[in-house]
């Protein structure tokens, strides 16, 4: 039994069916991603301005992966283009492009994930707080890890105050980019720029979490259609044509999604 409107659209819809059904779990992941972004949105504007940290994510970083995303929107369009004008040759060179940019995507954020791993902050007793970070020291330090390990005092390398109510403060103490030494005593807090450092961190690994496991799923789709699935280009091109099509809404979609996290996390 053959599957219809595969090729052809449904007199219904006016598209085939691959197109609705990409339409309809595109929609979903709309609610999704809507919903994750009006939570940020109540978080922050109920977040005290002096509270809520600026300057914790790599922007250099943040666009060069912006530029990688977009240019992969690139590809899988011309790739899809290559197929319609008759040339797999170069579909095959767009496609391989597509999945390199997503591999340097995760790669990029992969990089960025450990350093943030082994950025701390630290709250001190006397209500000052410092972000930088710990000479010699792994990731995921906590507190009750130096005192379990009887440490008495750690180095600690500063960098720009990140919150309002801090940054003129640090330049007038000439504290910045200078090490310290701070005994363990005089700490209230420590924490590595993890989920559990804030809701602001919190907030940046589930989006960015999420959206990563999008370009990956949608990394490992394009590289099927351009390895074993290509293979139906010489018996059904119509429907390869389609199915590279559906592919590509898809990591449209993701790019998208990015486009509206990098300021939203990034930059404001």
């Amino acid at each position: 039994m053959d599957i219809p409107y595969t090729t052809q659209a449904r007199p219904d819809t006016g598209v085939y069916n691959a197109k609705v059904g990409v339409w309809l779990f595109l929609a979903s992941e709309v609610m999704l991603f809507g919903a994750l972004f009006s939570a940020y949105i109540l978080l922050r504007v109920g977040a005290l301005p002096a509270d809520w940290p600026h300057g914790l994510l790599n922007i250099p970083i943040g666009t060069f992966n912006t530029a990688v995303l977009i240019t992969s929107s690139v590809t899988v369009v011309m790739a899809w283009a290559s197929l319609k004008m008759g040339r797999f040759d170069r579909f095959k060179i767009f496609q391989t492009i597509t999945v390199l940019c997503a591999l340097a995507f995760l790669g990029i954020k992969t990089f960025e994930y450990r350093d943030k791993f082994t950025h701390y902050e630290v709250w001190k007793t006397d209500g000052s707080r410092l972000t930088g970070h710990i000479e010699g020291k792994p990731a995921f330090l906590t507190l009750d890890k130096l005192k379990d390990a009887k440490v008495e005092k750690i180095h600690f390398l500063p960098d720009p105050h990140h919150y309002a109510e801090g940054r003129l403060a640090a330049r007038k103490h000439d504290v910045e980019h200078k090490a310290v030494e701070i005994p363990v005593s005089d700490i209230k807090r420590l924490s590595a720029f993890v989920p559990a450092h804030s809701t602001y961190f919190a907030i940046y690994f589930t989006l960015t979490g999420l959206h990563a496991l999008h370009v990956l799923g949608g990394a490992i789709v394009i590289a099927y259609l351009l390895g074993p699935g290509s293979r139906m280009w010489f018996t059904e091109p119509e429907r390869f044509i389609n199915r590279v099509e559906t592919s590509g809404l898809f990591w449209h979609f993701v790019d998208l999604v990015w486009i509206f996290l990098f300021p939203v996390l990034y930059l404001l």
